[in-house]
């Protein structure tokens, strides 16, 4: 597995303090925010390839049902 670029790191930070506090996985705009990113094109591209890293998964299509990696 390749090392996670930085923006990856900020948005799996942000999605286990979310985790931590809401019990579920933050929506793609919540992610955003959360990283100070404007768009959500952006977010969803960088948590596909956290995906296909093996960094995250979800066990639905929708990305509320992430769930960290190993």
């Amino acid at each position: 597995m390749s090392e996670p670029t930085e923006r990856q790191v900020q948005i799996l930070r942000a999605v286990r303090s979310w985790i931590a506090d809401h019990g579920e996985g933050p929506s793609v705009r919540e992610i955003a925010d959360l990283v100070g990113l404007s768009s959500t094109g952006s977010v969803a591209y960088q948590l596909a390839r956290m995906e296909a890293l093996g960094m995250i998964s979800r066990t639905d299509r929708r990305w509320r049902s992430i769930r960290l990696g190993d």
